[in-house]
């Protein structure tokens, strides 16, 4: 239950057995990065090992404080393309809208750390829980927006009246068509995905849902049934994986959680590479890192349980996947797939520019 959550080291020694390293990130975090775990996220800890991948992107690290090279508070510009308290429009025809502050979970390798850590004051200009007014007629004045991603925060922190108050007024817009909802509740705390939820949202369609599986020690027989509830309620889950060192930074943890996830009727849709954040740059790895896992996915496993490889950026998302072609002097293209074969395509069978199509 949210209100049990784990977040004092007092309360974590009922679940794993705290190395000093972490007795030390614990005290050295506060007042600077919140952190708590739900009950049942903490129950899949392995209480004797640090390195355990679910401990690591729960519990504090002493690395959280260090300072490494070219990081920042906020890789992904959210605050250039902030345009009303909550509404970043960063794409032509989609936004996301910031909710909340709270997360069931402060995962430590989170992207906007800054947003639920900032204890300075709120990230957010007015109250919180402030009118939507401003954010709603922003995007009813941008007839170009035809999506809204709710994030933040986790949007399902809020209980399902306040959270359909929010649908609502979105749907109540004509030119808004699919409505998505960024949440980790289904790994954190499956059992929020209640039936009662699932009916609300359901009244709003095309709704979809996009979590966050990083490991396959995270799919679990609640977290199934989660994922069975929203799918049985027509709402779509997708997941969002991110490259993390020490924890699926190898192709055989990558594997087992891609096809996992296909298992469960959930669909990989990206693999991030971990930006380099403040507090999270110790869980960067190279992108050639990130090259391996998917040569080692790509062609090995189903195709749609291969996520697209992603650099988050200020100019946006950018796929760096490596291609898996290249082309000859003669305006042909030298292919090779997932066994290392080559095969050469010439331009009179398949033309690459448009001058020489038929």
């Amino acid at each position: 239950h949210m209100r049990k959550r784990v977040n004092t080291a007092e309360k974590a020694r009922q679940w794993i057995n705290l190395t000093p390293d972490e007795e030390r990130a614990i005290a050295g975090v506060a007042g600077r990065y919140r952190w708590s775990i739900t009950p049942y996220y903490a129950s899949l800890m392995d209480p004797d090992d640090p390195l355990c991948p679910i401990r690591q992107q729960a519990v504090p690290a002493a690395a959280e404080l260090l300072e490494f090279p070219g990081a920042e508070v906020d890789p992904v510009g959210d605050t250039l393309y902030r345009r009303t308290n909550r509404v970043v429009h960063k794409y032509p025809d989609r936004v996301i809208m910031l909710v909340t502050e709270a997360c069931p979970v402060y995962c430590r390798h989170c992207t906007r750390k800054f947003h639920t850590t900032d204890f300075q004051g709120s990230y957010f200009r007015d109250d919180e829980g402030g009118s939507y007014d401003e954010d709603l007629r922003y995007i009813a004045e941008h007839p170009e927006i035809r999506d809204v991603l709710l994030t933040g925060g986790d949007p399902l922190s809020y209980q399902d009246g306040r959270l359909e108050e929010i649908i609502a007024g979105l749907r109540a817009i004509p030119s808004v068509e699919i409505i998505r909802i960024g949440s980790r509740f289904p790994v954190l705390l499956p059992q929020r995905i209640t039936d009662e939820l699932c009916t609300m949202l359901s009244r709003y369609h095309p709704v979809w849902l996009n979590t966050h599986f990083n490991h396959p020690k995270e799919i679990t027989p609640e977290s199934a049934a989660a994922v069975d509830r929203l799918l049985r309620h027509g709402v779509p889950v997708g997941n969002q994986t991110v490259l993390l060192r020490g924890i699926n930074d190898d192709v055989a943890t990558m594997r087992r959680l891609m096809t996992g996830l296909l298992k469960i009727r959930v669909r990989p849709y990206y693999l991030y590479h971990c930006d380099n954040v403040t507090g999270v740059a110790h869980f960067m790895t190279s992108v050639e890192k990130g090259w391996e896992i998917m040569d080692g996915l790509q062609g090995h496993i189903t195709g749609f349980a291969v996520p697209q490889y992603v650099l988050t950026t200020k100019i946006g998302k950018i796929p760096v996947a490596r291609p898996s072609f290249t082309e000859t002097p003669d305006g042909g293209l030298l292919l090779h797939n997932f066994r290392g074969q080559q095969l050469r395509v010439d331009a009179a069978t398949h033309p690459i520019t448009e001058t020489d199509a038929r």
